[in-house]
């Protein structure tokens, strides 16, 4: 089969709503960190925080390690979250600032959000990614 006789739709972008709706009912998503010249993607169950005043965020636990690591050292990071059904998929990316929260007010409200990491060790530490750039797409399979 040729590019003409494709007769699918093309693939259409998604709004910023629309992808924020993605994000919310994805069971995971991807952070993908760079440090020492490397870029790292790391599996992380989250949630979407409706936020305040700088808008919606996305917000996760993790443990000390390579991740809290690498994006303490440098805080632009990816986001990405996907999906398919028998009909369509889709990719939805944010670009954002990721900074651990360490107020206790904020720890306290991020407890209130209902992430549930699926992994078995400790995650007690709290990252918030707010967002500079929000887009997806999507196409009929």
């Amino acid at each position: 089969m040729d590019e003409q006789d494709d007769l699918r739709p093309p693939t259409q972008h998604l709004s910023e709503e629309e992808c924020w709706r993605r994000i919310e009912a994805a069971p995971f998503g991807r952070i993908a960190v760079f440090a020492a010249g490397e870029v790292d993607i790391f599996p992380v169950n989250h949630v979407v925080d409706p936020g305040g005043v700088d808008g919606p965020a996305i917000v996760f636990r993790t443990a000390a390690g390579t991740k809290l690591l690498e994006l303490t050292i440098h805080s632009h990071v990816a986001f990405e979250v996907d999906g398919y059904t028998d009909e369509d998929a889709f990719s939805v990316v944010v670009k954002g600032e990721a900074r651990q929260l360490e107020r206790q007010s904020e720890i306290e409200h991020a407890e209130t959000l209902g992430v549930h990491p699926w992994a078995p060790e400790s995650k007690d530490r709290w990252v918030r990614i707010q967002p500079t750039d929000v887009r997806g797409r999507e196409f009929r399979r």
